[in-house]
Formats: structure tokens, sequence, C-alpha cells
């Protein structure tokens, strides 16, 4: 009865859905509603009455469920099924008991998770309390608690204005996110069953996180024609360019240096005045022929930022965007918001100016400095493609495009270098061909002895003789000849290698983007098992 209830529920969810896209005049197809997958991230919170009595009232919370059955783990025969957002209490006897939490999505999928809950009379002992300052989030503060016979934990975390606590199970993190930075006084009260509370005032230093904890988001890849970059690690940077060539800056308090996260470079201008970029002596950029120039900013304290171009011959131009404190800004300024004041030219372009505000009051770090214009369109296939450098670029999934179960990341292009520095090349005349090298990405199961850069190994080892036929209306692209592949040689239609034979000819799935300068390719080997590849012309 208990399952006929919840889907009962799931199919008055549907259909008000679908009575929704009808009136909007939406489409009205509702097939999406089988795409969704099972409830992730299943906990329940409790709250326990301090008065002997053992009533624990639990709350069930998750994403994508419609509905849940709380098992209370105490013997009880039967789960009660709880709908979301509401709660249901339980009386126990003194123990510990593992609850049981099903979550159930409208396709009728579900998730299982267990939680221990200790129902004692006797008060809280041993209280130990630990504070700290989240590493990722700006005055955040996490607070986690131990103690014998606790079941959960309310904090008051003393702000001003601020009297409401925020509880958790004992085996759980209460978190707050502070106005200002500062000294708080914040007090914990940990709970069991018993009338009596047991809680702990401690004083605290919540801190402002000042610099980025993650890096700038990576730029796209594009042709050596369509960009010139003045700062980061994506494209060829202009040789000799000075990033801190300070300009009297540093008497007014502020500096300048290259901060470091992980590895991963970046420029950083402390109490930001104003500050330059100077290419080298008798070095200038055209970018005349560029559309934009980009760059990524973080700040936590920093407003605005003006930009300037300068130029050799006529002066210097600047345009003012605001930033958003604690995360990325991404900039890209219209070459024509320069040009068009005052007559401006770009053809000689020596120097770059940044104006903080407030004056010399904000820090910033910037990334990914470089002028670029859209790629110029290309017909069809023919040319040289290699796979994108990037994250993301080689995956797997149960869906066209997922990389669900698998999908390469940044560290992986590293390693695989001498796989992504393979070309596949389309002819005019309808030939195609692998350009291996000298190496390339090899796996066990072509008879070595682990996964990495070697020789190619036959029949992938970019045979001869092989053609392509590209069929833009069905969006496919054939391949024909042993050995010869899009990709990786392991995924074909039939399955993946060495399951299956190495076939005469592998059809793919292809979409072109950027001006026909992006291709993105899928195969399905088998049965809703899709490889999918990001490819770049060069």
């Amino acid at each position: 009865m208990m399952k006929n209830i919840k889907f009962i529920f799931g199919f008055v969810f549907l259909l008000a859905i679908a009575i929704s896209c009808t009136v909007d005049g939406i489409d009205d197809d509702t097939s999406f509603i089988n795409s969704v997958g099972a409830p992730t991230n299943v906990v329940a919170f409790y709250n326990i009455t301090q008065d002997n009595t053992g009533l624990v009232t639990i709350t069930p919370h998750s994403e994508g469920a419609v509905s849940y059955d709380i098992f209370y783990g105490d013997g009880t025969a039967t789960a009660v099924t709880v709908a979301p957002g509401k709660s249901t209490s339980h009386i126990y006897n003194e123990g510990t008991f593992t609850v049981r939490i099903v979550a159930t999505s409208i396709t009728g999928l579900q998730t299982e998770s267990t939680q221990t809950l200790i129902v004692s009379f006797k008060a809280p002992e041993n209280l130990e309390v630990t504070i700290s300052n989240d590493l990722l989030v700006s005055k955040k503060v996490n607070v986690t608690v131990k103690a014998k016979y606790a079941t959960m934990f309310d904090v008051y975390f003393g702000e001003s204005g601020i009297s409401t606590p925020v509880s958790a199970n004992i085996d759980q993190t209460a978190s707050y996110v502070y106005t200002n930075a500062g000294t708080y006084t914040i007090r914990v009260v940990c709970k069991s069953a018993a009338i009596q509370t047991t809680e702990k005032s401690q004083s605290f230093d919540v801190t402002a996180i000042l610099q980025p904890v993650a890096s700038a988001p990576i730029p796209p890849t594009r042709q050596e024609a369509n960009v010139i970059s003045i700062y980061g690690s994506k494209y060829t940077n202009v040789a000799g360019t000075n990033y801190f060539p300070d300009w009297g800056q540093g008497g007014q308090g502020s500096s300048w240096g290259e901060f470091d996260l992980n590895g991963d470079k970046m420029l950083n201008y402390i109490k930001l005045s104003y500050q330059g970029i100077a290419l080298a002596d008798n070095v200038t950029v055209d970018v005349s022929g560029m559309e934009f120039i980009h760059m990524d900013v973080w700040t936590a304290d920093a407003q605005k930022i003006e930009t300037s171009l300068i130029s050799k011959s006529n002066g210097e131009r600047p345009v003012v965007k605001d930033l958003v404190a604690n995360e990325w800004t991404s900039i890209d300024i219209p070459i024509s918001a320069f040009t068009s004041q005052n007559g401006f030219t770009v053809a000689d372009i020596f120097q770059l100016k940044f104006v903080g505000t407030p004056w010399a009051a904000g820090t910033v770090f910037i990334d990914n400095i470089y002028f670029y214009k859209a790629a110029t369109p290309s017909t069809g296939l023919t040319g040289t493609w290699k796979m994108a450098p990037e994250a993301g670029s080689l995956k797997v999934g149960p869906t066209s495009g997922s990389g669900e179960w698998w999908s390469i990341d940044a560290a992986g292009v590293t390693q695989r270098a001498c796989y992504y520095d393979d070309t596949f090349v389309f002819s005019s005349n309808g030939s195609f061909s692998n350009v291996l090298g000298a190496e390339t990405w090899i796996e066990k199961w072509q008879g070595i002895p682990a996964d990495g850069c070697g020789a190619p190994v036959s029949p992938h080892n970019g045979p001869s003789g092989a053609t392509y036929l590209y069929d833009a209306v069905a969006k496919t692209l054939t391949i024909t000849g042993s050995g010869s592949y899009i990709g990786i040689p392991k995924a074909v239609n039939a399955g993946e290698l060495p399951n299956v034979a190495v076939p005469n000819s592998i059809v793919y799935n292809v979409t072109l983007t950027d001006n026909n300068n992006t291709m993105n390719v899928v195969i399905e080997t088998g049965s809703n098992v899709f490889w999918s590849y990001k490819l770049v012309r060069i």
C-alpha cells in the first residue's frame, strides 16, 4: 500500500507538470521525467525533546526525492512514509539505534542510507567542540561536536541580531556564514533525551578568505592566428613581457607578486592603486584584427577594475568593469570599446594599465589576459585536427555526451601529452590519416604491461590507405580502413576492443561548432555505452 501511495504522488506531480506545460504553451512532452535518476545526498535530521520521554522527531532530506520511507530501527514492524519537507515523530527507549531512510524519486528509483541515533536519559558528557574557518567559503565557520550520550546540538554563533541557533546531529556539521570577519563568542548546547543539557562557549576568530582557492576558468582552445596572449598558461605569451613595472606605486603601499595556487600561477596586485604590464622594449602588438580582450579577475575587496590599452603613438583609453567578491569574474571587453573613444587606434599597443576601486585598498588576482577573435569559418572536416587539450575532452557515460562514468581531468591531459599531440588528418581527396608520432597512449588490452606512453601498436599505428565520408545532413562520419579511428582505438560500433574484432569501418556521430573549428564526436559502443570526444582544428 505504501508503494502505491508513493507512485500516486509521483503521478499527480507528473500530471501537474503536463497540465502546467499545456497551459503555458510549452512543449507538453514529459518524457524527460524518465531521465530522472535516484535521489542523492540522503540524510535525516534529529530533534529530541529534553524531557526524559525519548520523543525524537526525524526529518529526512535529499536531492530528487518525492517520498521517504523511515525505518525507526527499534523493532517497529513497518516503515513510515514521509513527504518532502515533513517529519515523523517516534518515542524510543534508551539505547543506540540504526535509522534507515529510503528515498524514492519520481521514476521509482531509490537510494538508501542509514544513520546512528543515540537516545539516552543522561545528560551529555565529555563535550568536545571543534570550530574551524571554512577553507573554501569566506567568513564561513563549521562546528562539529563529540559527546557521550548526545543526540544533537544547537550552535548560537553570536552574531548581533541573530538569535536562532543552527542545529545538527551529533555526527554532522553545523555551519554559518558571518556578515563580517571578527571575534565572536560561539555557544554550543549539546542535547540528549535528558532534561539537562550540556553546553560550552568559546571565543573564535572568524576570518575572510583573501585569495582564490580555485583556479580561473580554463580558456577554450583557439587557433594561434585568433589569439594574442599577454599572460596565462593556455596560449603562448608575448615574449619578454614585464608584469610588474611598478610605475612608482610601491610608495603608496601597493605591491605585487606572482601567486602560485597549487602550481597554477596568476598575477597578484596588492592594494591596487594603478599597476601595469609592459611589453619588452621596442615590442608592440597590433590588436586591430582582434575582437575582444579577456581577463579573469578574483578579489575579496575591490569593487571595480579599470583596464586601459596604451598605444605607443596615441595615448591610452580606459574601460571600467564591476567585480564580484570572492569569485572569479570573467571579463571580455570589445576592442571597439577602446577604439570608439576619440579615434583611438590599437595597432601599436605596448602597455596595459589596471586601476583599482577603491584606490589602493583592494587586492586583485588576474589570470588569462589575452586578445582574441572568433574563428574563421571553415568548410566541412578538411584539415588537421587534434583532441582538445582540456578536461572533459575524452569521456564515457550512459548517454550521448555524458561523462558520468569517467571523464579525463586536467592531470590526465598532462599525463597523456603523448596522446594529445596526435593528429587526425582529413584530406580534400577523401583520404584519412592517424598521425601518431613516435609515441601515443597505449593500454594493456593492446598487449603491453601497463597503460602509458609508448610506440603505437599495430593495427592502430597510423595505417595508410584509410578514407573518410562525412554526411553533413545526417551528421555522421565514417572512417574506413582497419586500424584507423577517431578519439581512441578501442571504441567501435560493436563494442570495445579486444572484446570484439577490429572492424574495417567505424561510424561516428559528429557535431561541428565554433564556425566548424570544433568537432564533438560520439560513438555508441554497444547498448547505452557512449564515448565522447572533443577535437579542435589546428
